[in-house]
């Protein structure tokens, strides 16, 4: 049923052919040329249809894109980003992750192993995020799976989501990996190792094995000294005292004799007179 169109020239407005008076009247009112001010068939008079501005967005749309010749559409914004709060960062690096945890005292810390493509990862984040809102005092750290992923393998995590809790002196204290349908786990071991107490020492951080493969990895960028190896106080004191030159002398022969009572006044003398 298409029917041809009839122009009347350059200067004319396309119509159909079986209506070539509308199209003369039409073309009357509406001449296409430089301009847009034409002669109206409306009984007011005239009409002029001038160029309307932009509004703002759009005008800063359109000077951004004769910039760059193109236009241009923000960056959305990542799952992972949606949702978040004050007490919720990512991981930048392996020593990002290494100094937050010796950084962060007696706080207990949660790092959280992601993917982008992973969707219980994905499905799992807004409970996540639910519990950081819940819990303030709590650092929630993300790693990124596949941003980090020489880390993650010098870590031995290999199944995502995984979490691993941190607590002060103690270092970690918990090591499991989760879903929807058994966040229980991750309930009972927030509520386990929340609870404010004081632990004795500096933060541990990460495992002194995880600190050496991190070191070994080529493809980070990180150093690690090694700490002094920490001693019980009572073993260190046997060590001390048993070593040669340590800093207690042995006693005299005599003063290591057992003594008795003497039968006369009572004293205490030696039982090898």
């Amino acid at each position: 049923m298409a029917s041809a169109l009839c122009g009347g020239g350059s200067g004319s407005v396309a119509a159909p052919c079986g209506d070539l008076g509308a199209a003369a009247a039409l073309a009357e009112s509406l001449p296409m040329g430089a301009g847009y001010r034409a002669k109206s068939s409306f009984p007011a008079g005239r009409v002029a249809l001038a160029d309307r501005p932009l509004r703002r967005g759009l005008q800063v749309a359109a000077a951004a894109g004769q910039m760059n010749g193109n236009l241009t559409i923000g960056k959305a914004m990542r799952w992972w980003e949606k949702v978040t709060h004050p007490n919720m960062r990512e991981v930048e690096s392996a020593q990002d992750l290494a100094d937050s945890l010796l950084n962060a005292g007696d706080k207990l810390v949660v790092v959280d192993f992601f993917s982008p493509g992973c969707g219980g990862c994905r499905a799992l984040h807004p409970k996540i995020a639910q519990f950081a809102e819940r819990n303030p005092d709590v650092l929630f750290l993300q790693v990124n799976y596949e941003k980090h992923k020489s880390m993650c393998y010098s870590l031995h995590v290999h199944v995502l989501p995984f979490f691993r809790l941190y607590r002060g002196a103690q270092g970690r204290v918990s090591s499991f990996s989760c879903t929807n349908a058994t966040i229980k786990k991750f309930k009972d071991a927030l509520a386990k190792h929340s609870p404010d107490r004081c632990s004795l020492g500096p933060a541990r951080g990460l495992e002194e094995a995880e600190l050496l493969a991190l070191a070994a990895n080529r493809d980070l960028e990180f150093t690690y000294n090694e700490k002094p190896t920490l001693v019980p106080i009572a073993e260190a004191i046997q060590m001390e005292a048993a070593s040669i030159g340590g800093p207690w002398m042995p006693l005299p022969a005599a003063a290591t004799q057992p003594l008795t009572l003497g039968s006369e006044n009572g004293s205490l003398i030696p039982s090898g007179r």
